[in-house]
């Protein structure tokens, strides 16, 4: 006969002497595995796991255990960017009455060991990452232990079991190519994310269904995925600047990499928006304080970082989500950095 708990829904499940009996360790072995204690050695650690996983395990609801977190997960944390998240996600603790810990993985797109034994021995109400995943089995110790996950802007297809928030990046691509191909510009040069991310995959094909519906021909060369950073921007603005065909536009994965595009630009002397029209993507506060003002794809950042936020106190209030895929709308912000093509002597 199999040993049984109940848990939070009603229904009986497995118990702890189960799990314990499963992997051939002692009872409070397997506490110091759920808890997130990190002295039990990682050969056990993987037999308890693995017997949790297959037996479905939930550890059964305690009222006033749960500590008053909220726990986010950046890849790196040194950017506008980041800041904005912050803030959205700090408006909805400040809400609730609860704290907010911030972790960073030093441009990793997945945490460590060490982050999930620290998580579950906080037991925060739950977790948000942020441009970054959890592999399979670090989801499945969140949800044996009953925390909550969302991701804001997945790095990979969004899971139809973990709950996501992004953005209608496809629509920006689509809206600032438009804009562009409205003024006249032909010759568009795109400097794109990371080409394994979601959101930079989708900005691009927006791109190109615009271009497409114009009938206007991509040139490949002019258009590259790198990482969302100045350094990218500078890099790449430079070579396709350098081109005797440079284009009369570009378009960026986000605002730092635009950053990086007005100095390559400067350094060639050329004037935007008179020379080079340049449009970029999140709307950060500083894009609208440099010189010329940015045409940019607004991206709510900090309305992401909100629904994330109330989604998984949500769920670890007991209530379902809606939906586990949830798109913010984007919105073209134009400003000063756009203008009809100036003609170039290809000569």
């Amino acid at each position: 006969m199999t040993a049984t708990s109940e848990g939070r829904s009603g229904r009986r499940g497995p118990t702890i002497d189960l799990i314990a009996r499963e992997a051939g360790v002692s009872v409070p072995t397997v506490s110091k595995v759920i808890n997130g204690r990190a002295d039990v050695a990682p050969a056990t650690r993987r037999r308890v796991e693995a017997a949790i996983r297959e037996h479905g395990y939930l550890r059964p609801a305690r009222p006033g255990r749960r500590a008053p977190l909220l726990e986010v997960i950046f890849h790196e944390l040194e950017s506008e960017w980041a800041l904005e998240i912050v803030r959205g996600v700090e408006r909805v603790a400040g809400r609730h009455q609860l704290a907010v810990v911030l972790t960073e993985m030093q441009g990793r797109r997945r945490p460590g060991q060490g982050w999930i034994e620290g998580a579950l021995a906080r037991r925060p109400m739950g977790v948000i990452a942020v441009f970054s995943d959890v592999d399979e089995a670090m989801r499945e110790q969140l949800h044996s232990r009953g925390i909550p996950f969302a991701v804001v802007d997945p790095a990979g297809e969004p899971l139809h079991d973990t709950p996501s928030i992004g953005a209608t990046n496809w629509n920006g691509g689509l809206a600032a190519t438009r804009h562009l191909l409205g003024l006249g510009h032909r010759r568009i040069g795109v400097i794109g994310g990371p080409a394994g991310v979601l959101c930079s995959r989708a900005r691009v094909d927006g791109f190109r269904a615009a271009m497409d519906e114009a009938g206007v021909p991509i040139d490949p060369r002019l258009v590259s995925h790198g990482p969302f950073q100045v350094d990218e921007g500078i890099a790449t603005g430079r070579r396709l600047l350098a081109r005797r065909d440079r284009p009369t536009a570009i378009i960026t994965g986000n605002d730092l990499q635009a950053l990086g595009v007005y100095q390559a630009a400067r350094e060639a002397r050329l004037h935007i928006p008179e020379d080079l029209s340049v449009v970029g993507f999140d709307d950060l506060p500083i894009a609208r304080w440099v010189s010329p003002p940015l045409t940019t794809v607004r991206q709510p950042l900090i309305e992401m970082a909100e629904a994330a936020a109330e989604l998984v106190l949500g769920i670890a209030r007991g209530e379902e989500p809606a939906q586990t895929r949830v798109e913010l709308s984007t919105e073209l912000i134009v400003r000063e950095s756009t203008a009809p093509p100036a003609s170039i002597d290809a000569a």
